[in-house]
This record gives C-alpha cells, sequence and structure tokens, in this order.
C-alpha cells in the first residue's frame, strides 16, 4: 500500500512539474522560424507568472513603442541582498543576430528549472533579451532611427541605449555580457581562402584605463573557464578576435572604445564581456538550433564561473570602483591609443574553403596589447557652458554628479586652444586628431554660465574620456558635438586643476 502511495505522489509531483514547464518560442516553433516581438513578450508573461523566482521589469520602449524587458531572477527582493552579486546580461542590440536573443530566452526558460535555482544563493541575475526589437521585426541591424545601437553608449542619443544605462545605474551590476553575433562570410575572407569558425567566441574589456586586476581575472580565469565549458559541451569557441584575414589586415581584440555595451560598462570597473555567436550566412536561420543553444551555453557557462568566484568578483569591482570615486587629480588617463604586436603568434581555429575542413592558421601580424599614445593628467573636474545644451543634455542622460562650482584656493582653471585639426588611424577608420595648446583661463567664472563635473565619482573616466578634446573616444568625434572644435577658437569645456 505504501509502494502505491509513494507511486502516487511521485506522479503527482511529476504531472505537476511537466505541467509548469514552459518551451521557448524557439523551440515550439521547432526551430523553423525566430520568435517574434509578440511571442517574446507572451513568453516572458508566463514565464514570470508561473516562477516565483522571476519578476519582469519593463525598463523602457524602442523607437517605434516597443517594450524593453528585464527579466530579474532572486530569490529575494531583486537588488537588496548587499552579499549578492549583481550580474546583468543583454541581447540583440543587433536586429539582425537573432541567435543572442534566442539563446537568452532559452536561458531565462533552464534558470527556472530547479536544478539552477541554487545560482541565485549568491547571484542577483537580469537579463536583457531583446534590446533592438524594432531591428529584430525587421531583421536589420539598425534600430528603428536607423542608428547602430552598438556604437550609441556614450553619446545616449536612442531610447534604448537610455533604457540600458538607466537600469545600470539603478542597481550599479558588478558583472555584465553583452550578447551578440557575427558574420565570418566577407569577400575579403572568401579571396583569403579561409573563414572564421568557432560556434561562439567571449572576448573581456581592453581599454586601459580599466582596473588591471579586473582584467587579469577576466582575461586569465573567466574566459578559459567559459571557453572550456562551452568546449566540454560541443561547442567550438575562441577568444574573440576582429579583423584580419591574416596577413593582409592584423587581427586584435576587439576595440578599446567606450561606446560599446561591453566598454562603456567596463570603464566603471565592472566584469563586463562581449560574447559573439556565428551567424547564419546572409542572416538566414541556417542552423539557428546549434546557433542558439551555443549562445546559452555560453551564458551560463559565465553565470556558474561568477556563482563559484562570488567573493573575489565582488571584491575586486568594490576595489575597483572605490579607486575611481578617491583617485586624486593627477594621474594619468589613456585618451589615445593603439594595438600593439608582442612578437606572440596566435594559431587561430578557421574553416578552408580549399578542403572544406576545419584547419589552423597561424597569425603573424597579431596585436593582442593597447598600449597608450597620449594620456592627460585627471583634472577635478570639468565646466561646461549652460549655453552648450547638447552638453547638459548628454550629463543629464548619463546621471552625472553635477554641483555649483566655487573657486578655492588651491585650483585653477584651464582651458585648451585650438591650433589645428589633424587625423589618426583608430582601428582602420580616420578620425580628428585635433593639435591643442592648453593654457590658463584668466576670465570669470560665474556660476549662472557654468556647470561643474566632478570627476570623483563612478564614471569619473568616462568624463574624462567624453570631454577631452583630443580624446580619440571623445563627444568631438561624433558629427553632434562637432562644432565644439573650432580651428583658432579656445574649446567651451574648461578643466578644473590643482595647482
Amino acid at each position: 500500500m505504501k509502494s502505491v502511495l509513494t507511486i502516487l505522489i511521485i506522479l503527482t509531483w511529476a504531472i505537476r512539474v511537466f505541467s509548469q514547464q514552459i518551451s521557448a518560442p524557439l523551440v515550439k516553433n521547432n526551430y523553423l522560424k525566430v520568435t517574434s516581438y509578440e511571442e517574446l513578450t507572451a513568453f516572458i508573461k508566463e514565464l514570470d507568472e508561473k516562477s516565483d523566482l522571476l519578476k519582469t521589469e519593463t525598463i523602457g520602449q524602442s523607437v517605434k513603442g516597443r517594450n524593453l524587458y528585464a527579466l530579474k531572477f532572486s530569490t529575494s527582493e531583486f537588488g537588496k541582498d548587499k552579499s549578492k552579486l549583481k550580474v546583468l546580461f543583454f541581447a540583440q542590440q543587433h536586429g539582425n543576430e537573432q541567435s543572442g536573443k534566442e539563446g537568452a530566452l532559452l536561458l531565462a526558460q533552464a534558470l527556472t528549472s530547479p536544478e539552477n535555482k541554487y545560482l541565485f544563493d549568491k547571484i542577483d541575475f537580469a537579463i536583457i533579451p531583446q534590446m533592438n526589437p524594432d531591428g529584430s521585426e525587421a531583421n536589420k541591424r539598425r534600430n528603428g532611427n536607423s542608428m547602430d545601437l552598438n556604437r550609441n553608449h556614450l553619446i545616449l542619443t536612442e531610447p534604448e541605449t537610455m533604457a540600458l544605462h538607466r537600469f545600470f545605474d539603478k542597481y550599479l551590476f558588478e558583472v555584465s555580457m553583452d550578447v551578440h553575433e557575427y558574420s565570418p562570410y566577407g569577400e575579403d575572407w572568401e579571396k583569403y581562402g579561409y573563414r572564421k569558425n568557432a560556434d561562439v567566441t567571449l572576448g573581456a574589456t581592453t581599454n586601459p584605463n580599466i582596473s588591471e586586476a579586473i582584467r587579469n581575472l577576466s582575461n586569465n580565469e573567466i574566459l578559459p573557464f567559459v571557453l572550456k565549458y562551452l568546449a566540454d559541451r560541443k561547442f567550438s569557441s575562441f577568444e574573440y578576435c576582429p579583423g584580419g584575414p591574416p596577413e593582409i589586415d592584423y587581427i586584435r581584440h576587439s576595440t578599446f572604445d567606450v561606446n560599446d555595451g561591453r566598454q562603456s560598462l567596463g570603464i566603471l570597473n565592472t566584469l563586463s564581456f562581449i560574447q559573439e555567436g556565428m551567424n547564419g550566412k546572409d542572416d538566414s536561420i541556417e542552423n539557428i538550433r546549434h546557433r542558439s543553444e551555443g549562445q546559452m551555453t555560453g551564458m551560463l557557462g559565465m553565470l556558474k564561473f561568477i556563482y563559484s568566484h562570488k567573493d573575489q568578483a565582488k571584491k575586486l569591482v568594490a576595489e575597483g570602483r572605490k579607486e575611481l570615486i578617491t583617485a586624486k587629480p593627477g594621474e594619468k588617463i589613456s585618451i589615445q591609443s593603439e594595438h600593439v604586436r608582442t612578437g606572440q603568434k596566435l594559431s587561430i581555429p578557421l574553416y578552408s574553403y580549399f578542403s572544406k575542413k576545419d584547419s589552423t592558421v597561424v597569425v603573424n601580424d597579431y596585436r593582442p596589447v593597447v598600449k597608450t599614445i597620449t594620456d592627460v593628467q585627471k583634472p577635478a573636474g570639468y565646466l561646461i557652458p549652460k549655453q552648450a545644451k547638447n552638453l547638459v543634455e548628454w550629463a543629464g542622460k548619463h546621471a552625472l554628479v553635477i554641483q555649483d562650482f566655487k573657486m578655492q584656493k588651491g585650483l585653477k582653471i584651464e582651458q585648451y586652444f585650438i591650433r589645428r585639426i589633424d587625423s589618426i588611424d583608430f582601428e582602420r577608420e580616420i578620425i580628428i586628431n585635433p593639435v591643442v595648446e592648453g593654457t590658463e583661463f584668466s576670465g570669470n567664472i560665474l556660476p549662472s554660465d557654468y556647470l561643474y563635473i566632478p570627476t570623483d565619482q563612478l564614471k569619473g573616466n568616462l568624463i574624462i574620456l567624453a570631454l577631452e578634446p583630443k580624446s580619440e573616444l571623445g563627444l568631438v568625434t561624433y558629427k553632434e558635438y562637432a562644432q565644439l572644435l573650432r580651428i583658432g577658437e579656445t574649446f567651451p569645456v574648461l578643466r578644473v586643476v590643482k595647482k
């Protein structure tokens, strides 16, 4: 009798668990079509209703009014337990990179399973599965304003990137991952006879102003763990290496610019990563199941490492952010850099168009290190003219600390004079390179004319990179702010420095 009762209890439990399982739309569609915005919305709502771990927040809307959802997983009130590590993943900034979104939805489904609940003993995790719903519906890279969202994180002109940064600032996540796809099918690679062939690639931060301890942990421990986690589950993987083809152009480790989803958060001394799965040819859904499961596996591997190293990660980020806030004026901040060789060669896995097989090619022009060309001494802060409305709005979008300025003993004000505007090669793009002369400002500073932005805040290094006229990552490199640079005139943003 007891055995029959036991069987009935087990069957009842199994039926209840099975009935609560929800399949992601891609699975429901038998991997024959990608998930639409309507399907994504319905899936998230259903998942939220049936999981005690999940609460969904609408963080904003796209250009065309579609919701941007953040799925927040926690065993307590999200963000309130200071002992937990706050982790944020976001996907599909580019609408034609579908597997990031699909992998994120598969991950959300997997995280509601009982076997993964343990992760949230140490982690408060949020995932935004679709940053660009307008682009996704059209299967096009850009958003509804024809803007590349992953080049918009410094100037923040788009509602989607503004929503992401408001959400990040609300919780100050300590770990982040920006999920994309890469296309290996370029004409140059076809002529070369090979193409990149990793299912999933992973990259860390490269800007030299980011904490060295954070970059070391990322490159020496986290990337190897996640890449092995992928390989052990039969997904080919490699470190993210744009550039090439070999011997035609150099290979590097992504950009060090702060206008993308990885570096714009990394510059705040966040453990920040980019994951790129391989796209289908011509943005198709070719092999979409394998691609999406690869993306999901990489994200899950990252969560598992972070869970196991929670205290180490939390300590490093806390120390790095404290350094940003307490750093004294005068330290050097890199504003122009270049990718350089070290003599090291890279063996990169490729697919051969000749043999129709996987192959390996040795890259001689491999540039794994970012070296500073030009730096500046960190000022105490900057004075921006109130009449420069676009600068004032920019500071507001980034939620910067802004103060009234009062001249004090031991301070002086510097200005730049723009002698001429030359050019510089920045990652194979020719951009402006102003020739400037720094002089002491001798005019009067009226509080009614200027806003003061101190640099002893979390976004201090971002502020410097944005406001220095010679910064190759600065606002003046964007057309919206080009008018700030006028040959033969002074730069309107002033530096406040200690004597």
